[in-house]
């Protein structure tokens, strides 16, 4: 009998389209805006598409840490909200120079990413109840440090929604190198191997020798960090932050991480793949927006493509794609 033919044994085509079918989905997509559209392939346009993706990126790069474990964060919009917030309120209110005061508002996202883990890994919460407390207690503490009003951004600070050198924008490189630190994490580093392991089978991660535990923080950390990056970012593209900025933005990185192929079970996710998820949300709604789409309409979309997505993932490890 051939190989190819063997009991569950799938074509090289069929494992390359398992392991790429959100890249496939994406080239098909620009290919159907293309046609549809006369201004989508324009690079005033495809410049937009990846400034509207960088935020939703960078979190969900971010995002991919924790769904490889097998777990969730859905506080990361409030993380960035309170990041962004806690930078401007040191700069502007309290005086201090942008440098601190950008650590510190990193070194905020960190502390929330921790605390999360702490709930889950040592509380033992559930990722969902624990990352969800969170998501009040961050938007909660921006709402308190700003009394509910925007505060200006440095103006140093401002220039990361520029363009650079006048032409690639700052959020966009902002993205790549994020994308480039999650994939060197997540494919050269301990950390990375343990967070698949974990997601593989934390019993038997645990048994293998690895500080579960430990490893929690390390991702929550990450999330956490990575969620106050893309604050900044968000904050730096409106000159100001405020309070309830990225509000359901967790939903679309949880959903960039799916589309691109993670495995909400854990064990399964890749920073290339992520970047792709966001790609396909950016692109789907700006060329729904050049299509005079209803912004109704756009939802019903969205949450199709979200849908088939998770289908896709499940039939996937059924064993039945």
């Amino acid at each position: 009998m051939p190989s190819d033919a063997l009991p569950g044994r799938r074509s090289p085509a069929a494992a390359w389209f398992a392991e790429n079918g959100a890249l496939a989905a994406l080239v098909v997509l620009v290919v159907a805006l293309s046609l549809l559209s006369p201004d989508f392939l324009s690079v005033t346009n495809l410049l937009n598409v990846g400034v509207q993706a960088a935020v939703t990126a960078i979190l969900a790069f971010g995002q991919t840490f924790v769904i490889v474990t097998g777990g969730i964060d859905l506080s990361v919009g409030s993380v960035a909200a309170l990041s962004a917030i806690v930078l401007a309120w040191t700069a502007t209110v309290a005086g201090l120079p942008w440098p601190p005061a950008t650590l510190l508002s990193l070194l905020v996202g960190v502390a929330c990413g921790l605390v999360n883990a702490v709930l889950i890994a040592y509380g033992r919460l559930p990722p969902f109840i624990a990352t969800l407390a969170m998501l009040g207690i961050a938007r909660g503490l921006a709402l308190v440090i700003s009394q509910g009003s925007p505060i200006p951004m440095p103006e140093a600070v401002s220039h990361l929604g520029d363009t650079a050198g006048g032409v690639l924008p700052v959020p966009v490189i902002v993205m790549v190198v994020m994308g480039v630190i999650a994939a060197v994490m997540l494919n050269r580093t301990y950390a990375g191997r343990a967070m698949y392991a974990i997601g593989g089978n934390e019993e038997a991660a645990r048994l293998s020798g690895i500080k579960v535990g430990r490893q929690k923080l390390i991702t929550y950390a990450l999330s956490g960090g990575f969620a106050a990056v893309a604050g900044i970012v968000l904050a730096s593209r409106l000159a100001s932050a405020q309070p309830q900025a990225a509000a359901g933005y967790e939903l679309d990185a949880i959903a960039a991480v799916v589309i691109g192929g993670a495995s909400l079970s854990g064990g399964k996710g890749r920073a290339l793949g992520t970047f792709v998820g966001a790609l396909i949300l950016a692109v789907l709604r700006n060329g729904l927006n050049l299509l005079s789409v209803s912004a109704f309409w756009q939802q019903v979309v969205i949450g199709v493509v979200i849908a088939l997505a998770v289908l896709v993932d499940t039939l996937r490890r059924r064993g039945t794609t």
